[in-house]
């Protein structure tokens, strides 16, 4: 890593990827992508121990072919280098945080009703065998339960292994999943004895090591499968969708689950100050800012609780300043 850099700022590219090594961050694509910043430098000769406003502008023009996503972080993470070297003593242009925004920060989430969620399950239920995936009728059906009923990641569903779930106790090990975290997941009592059935016709032998959700070509389940038959079942379930980028999407059974876990501690006077540390645990988030953004999404859902969360939990909902 010390030779990985050759522009005038490799000591402070070489300092900022360290720390994020000692946060115990994986850093190997931003070391990639650094390296291509660091070559950047050296081709349009920059010659100055700083990080001017020309060079990051100039580094955040979008490339021919390239896309909004990889454009953007591309900026993002030139933005956390000027924020290191600015507290490290250089000088640093540090983007707004306009530019760069990632369109997961401007997805407004489909949140779906209870009724849908119905109609979507059963025509997840009335699937069938086919030849090239004989066990999708026993798949599909739990997979989605599972990414609603525990509000699980699609990634999360899929990387479980046979011994990553506890049919008997109703407990779901996660591991490594986002932010490099491991965590256990309690389930429903009607989702464990789902999990018990499919856990004798699947995996009678109960090989630890195997895939949960096993692909009918070996491996796990591929994700864009799952998503191909969501849309097909929302569709076939009279669930319209708004097109690329308004969903619904498979995450957002997830966004669903804790705005109506929200909407029930709401209503049953549960403190949400107490409430909000375990529902984010459960969830997976890096810390409680995740967890609050349902806070608002409830509120803008269920208006007629509002007043209830103002009354007894003030600031805790956040503002219009967010």
């Amino acid at each position: 890593m010390d030779n990985a850099y050759k522009s005038i700022l490799a000591d402070a590219l070489q300092g900022f990827v360290r720390e994020r090594e000692a946060l115990r961050y994986h850093c190997k694509k931003e070391a990639a992508c650094l390296k291509r910043f660091d070559r950047f430098c050296i081709d349009i000769g920059h010659n100055e121990v700083c990080l001017s406003r020309g060079l990051a502008m100039r580094w955040a023009e979008k490339k021919p072919y390239e896309s909004d996503d990889a454009q953007g972080r591309r900026i993002r993470l030139i933005r956390m280098l000027a924020r290191y070297m600015a507290k490290s003593g250089y000088q640093a242009y540090i983007y707004p945080d306009h530019l760069g925004v990632r369109r997961s920060e401007t997805y407004q989430p489909y949140l779906f009703s209870e009724a849908e969620l119905a109609r979507f399950l059963a025509r997840v239920d009335q699937c069938l065998p086919l030849r090239n995936s004989p066990y999708r009728h026993r798949i599909f059906p739990l997979l989605y339960r599972m990414l609603y009923g525990c509000g699980l990641r699609v990634s999360e569903a899929l990387h479980l292994t046979v011994g990553d779930v506890n049919a008997e106790e109703g407990i779901l090990t996660i591991r490594n999943a986002k932010f490099h975290k491991d965590r256990m997941v309690p389930m429903s009592p009607p989702l464990t004895e789902r999990c018990r059935i499919y856990m004798e016709a699947m995996h009678p032998l109960g090989q630890p090591e195997y895939p949960f959700f096993p692909s009918p070509y070996g491996g796990r389940y591929p994700e864009r499968t799952v998503y191909a038959y969501f849309r097909r079942f929302i569709w076939e379930a009279g669930i319209s969708h708004g097109g690329r980028g308004k969903g619904p999407r498979v995450h957002d059974l997830r966004h669903t689950f804790a705005v109506h876990c929200l909407k029930r501690l709401v209503r049953n006077a549960v403190d949400l100050t107490v409430a909000l540390p375990y529902l984010s645990v459960y969830l997976g988030h890096a810390g409680l800012k995740g967890t609050q953004h349902y806070l608002r999404l409830t509120a803008e859902l269920y208006p007629d609780i509002v007043v209830a969360m103002d009354a007894r939990f003030g600031r805790l909902l956040p503002g219009g300043d967010r």
